[in-house]
């Protein structure tokens, strides 16, 4: 049996697709390798690249002609294959919605619940989309991160930027080579925060910006599929919104007619921001949603609260048990994901708690790449 190590070259055939993008491929004696540029069930040859306890990494050394039934184009990046950043760009848009599609699906069939899953919205635009992005910079070159690596990869341009970041970009690789860019001590870069708020000279240096949703036309999409679900509820509800932000979406429950809404957020900066906006009705809270303490503060609200509107991080509902008190008030979930794995766990905690699901709306947010933005609405009588 041949020996599995760095260098050797194996046959195989792209079983599935992973969450960060790349291609699953089983070796002939089992191990699970993931490869970067390859698509479902394509054919080929690969190097190993690297190992790591039951798993490996590879690299594309030939594909079969016979096995690419994908719509495979040129990237429209040069740096694609080397930055990080947008793994599918080597896909026809319609093939990267249909695999997205089929993720969704397969996530809800083990909770019984993939017949409730509606056709993907697709981005209008699948390049100049993204409306902020944090670059990085050793103050001779800026960029991004190399795929499954910590390395800077610089780049001259990038076209998933809007037009306002690309010119932000370039007025910033203008100022390189540039000596305050370069890192300290032990750490290999900085970062450069922009969004369209902010040019080449007044880009956060090592300090996030407010958070804000990447595609601004999905965000308005988003926001439409939540005015439109609390439509169909009568005025007059109680709303409790966690992990509010700085208000994106409670601007929009502002605006449907409710009696009260309780914004609730773990960043107190956001929750600043959201003070400033002045929104009729709606009570600013700070709570720690992560810890148990936080997230018992929310009884009170719960008891009052007939709607739940949520937007977790990535963790989703760390702590959720204080939702399912038996003085609860909630009758309508609107759910709002950017992670299928927590959205996943999470919706089954729903369920488990009588709640049922009406249908999951699953979002294209960032074409070009595997992530998916998922919407889904909850019920109980």
């Amino acid at each position: 049996m041949e020996e599995i190590k760095v260098g050797k070259t194996f046959s195989g055939v792209v079983k599935d697709l992973a969450s960060d993008g790349r291609g699953v491929v089983t070796h002939p004696q089992g191990r699970t390798f993931f490869v970067p540029g390859v698509w479902l069930g394509e054919t080929g040859e690969f190097r190993i690249a690297g190992l790591k306890g039951r798993i490996g990494f590879a690299e594309v050394i030939t594909l079969e002609e016979s096995s690419r039934h994908t719509k495979r184009v040129d990237a429209p990046c040069p740096h694609h294959g080397h930055c990080g950043g947008c793994p599918w760009q080597f896909i026809e848009y319609g093939e990267q919605l249909a695999a997205k599609q089929a993720r969704v699906e397969q996530a809800m069939r083990r909770l019984g619940c993939d017949s409730k899953v509606l056709p993907i919205i697709p981005s209008s635009k699948s390049l100049a989309y993204r409306n902020r992005a944090q670059l990085k910079t050793d103050g001779n070159n800026i960029g991004y991160m190399a795929v499954n690596s910590n390395r800077l990869v610089g780049v001259e341009s990038c076209p998933i930027l809007s037009e306002k970041n690309q010119s932000t970009l370039a007025g910033l690789l203008a100022q390189l080579p540039n000596r305050q860019w370069k890192p300290e001590g032990k750490h290999k870069w900085i970062t450069l925060d922009i969004d369209e708020s902010v040019d080449a000279e007044t880009a956060s240096i090592n300090s996030r910006l407010p958070f804000q949703q990447g595609n601004s036309e999905q965000n308005k999409k988003m926001c439409d599929w939540l005015s439109a679900g609390l439509g169909r509820l009568e005025e007059g509800k109680t709303v409790l919104e966690l992990f509010c932000g700085s208000g994106n979406l409670t601007e929009v429950i502002a605006r449907s007619g409710a009696k009260q809404v309780f914004a609730v957020e773990v960043v107190e900066a956001a929750v600043d921001q959201l003070k400033h906006k002045k929104l009729e009705m709606v009570l600013p809270i700070i709570c720690n949603l992560f810890s148990e303490q936080g997230a018992e503060s929310l009884l009170p609200l719960v008891k009052q609260a007939e709607v739940l509107v949520l937007d977790p991080p990535r963790e989703g509902l760390k702590i959720s048990s204080p939702l399912f008190s038996r003085r609860s008030a909630i009758r309508s979930v609107f759910y709002i994901s950017c992670d299928l794995a927590t959205f996943g766990r999470d919706l089954a905690e729903f369920i488990k708690n009588g709640f049922r699901l009406k249908d999951v709306q699953p979002l294209d947010m960032f074409p070009h790449t595997p992530h998916i933005e998922l919407m889904a609405e909850l019920y109980r009588n």
